[in-house]
């Protein structure tokens, strides 16, 4: 058997126990540039696109799985409220812009207007025009203000989103991820692609280009993802301080277990 034959499953997918191991290497890689990102003041801006059931979620899952979210902030806005429809179209995006020390990720982005928006009516043509005109506009003066922005695509063909739609449909647990707009974007897939497209061709500049993450092999996807990642923004080790655990003082001494004794504790069981 080849070495890649046993590295991947009966479907060419990578298997899971492969995955855990390079995950795990990366994950300490992810914690290292959280590191330089604080020792450096760093801020930076990533986001993740693509059509629903791409994997968005679960990519960001395993970046963040190990890292602080007080560095990582994951960042998934719902529909726009009435107040927040009157705004500029961006400022409800920059509240949650990155301070020094602070990597924001955001699973959907401004470039809602691009895809969902304009495929399902809920912009203007005019609108989702402007938006095209102005986004790279908006993307240089972010990037010249010092902020890092990075921006991912993830490309699933239509038989495997289709398969993990059917998933979610007859797994109880994983039905809470269809969402209104999930069955609409099945039967207008090239209404999206278009959109996609579209995008692209306005949006995708030297000062903030796309990078496009084929995701129908979801855990190979995630690896691909944050080796891309940890190569976008050079960082290096920072020695941790020295850490000494104290030994418990004594002094004011007591049994500290028997108030509670006549408290409520959550039943355990075998």
């Amino acid at each position: 058997m080849s070495e890649k034959s046993s590295k991947n499953d009966k479907n060419g997918k990578l298997k899971t126990r492969k995955y855990e191991k390079e995950l795990r290497k990366l994950q300490a890689e992810l914690c290292a540039l959280q590191a330089w990102v604080k020792h450096k003041g760093l801020r930076v801006i990533v986001i993740f696109e693509g059509r629903d059931g791409a994997g968005k979620g679960g990519t960001i899952r395993a970046i963040t799985e190990r890292v602080s979210p007080r560095v990582f902030r994951v960042v998934a806005l719902p529909a726009p409220s009435d107040r927040e429809k009157s705004q500029m179209y961006m400022q409800r995006y920059m509240n949650h812009f990155p301070a020094a020390g602070e990597i924001v990720i955001f699973d959907r982005s401004w470039y809602n207007r691009a895809g969902v928006e304009v495929v399902m009516g809920f912009c203007s043509k005019d609108e989702h025009k402007e938006f095209l005109a102005r986004c790279p506009q908006v993307e240089k003066y972010i990037v010249d203000g010092g902020i890092i922005l990075i921006k991912y695509w993830l490309e699933v063909s239509d038989e495997e989103q289709a398969r993990r739609f059917e998933a979610r449909i007859e797994d109880p647990v994983r039905q809470w991820k269809l969402s209104p707009m999930d069955l609409p974007s099945r039967s207008r897939w090239f209404d999206y692609s278009r959109a996609r497209d579209e995008m692209m061709k306005a949006t995708d500049t030297k000062h903030a280009p796309w990078h496009i993450l084929r995701s129908d092999d979801k855990k190979r996807a995630r690896l691909n993802c944050i080796r891309h990642l940890l190569s976008q923004i050079p960082y290096k080790d920072v020695a941790p301080e020295k850490i000494k655990l104290p030994k418990r003082s004594m002094k004011d001494a007591y049994d500290d277990q028997s108030p509670l004794k006549s408290r409520k504790f959550v039943p355990e069981k075998n």
